[in-house]
This record gives C-alpha cells, structure tokens and sequence, in this order.
C-alpha cells in the first residue's frame, strides 16, 4: 500500500468515528409491545377514574 492510500485510509477511519459519535437519531426508542399494553390499560384507567370523578 503506497503513502497516500495509507494516510488516506486513517483519515477516512478517523472520519467514519467522528460522524458516529456526532449522529443524532430523530427516531423514538422502541418501547416493547408489553410496556406499550401496559401504558395503553393505565391512560385507561385514568380517563375511567377522571369521568367517573366528573359525575
């Protein structure tokens, strides 16, 4: 491998960390179907509770 293609290479290496390190992500994090129930069955049990203050 000749000088060029070797400096290069660590540039391109060194790059390749720093974008990694510097990425945001916009999306969610995965919240499994098990917890995404159990969040379901409470905001219904707080709405039940709230209309059944109401009246």
């Amino acid at each position: 491998m000749n000088r060029k293609d070797k400096l290069q290479k660590m540039h391109d290496k060194r790059l390749k960390r720093y974008r990694t390190k510097t990425k945001t992500s916009n999306k969610p994090p995965y919240i499994c179907k098990a917890d995404r129930a159990k969040a379901e069955e409470e905001k219904q049990n707080l709405e039940n509770s709230e209309v059944e203050s109401d009246t």
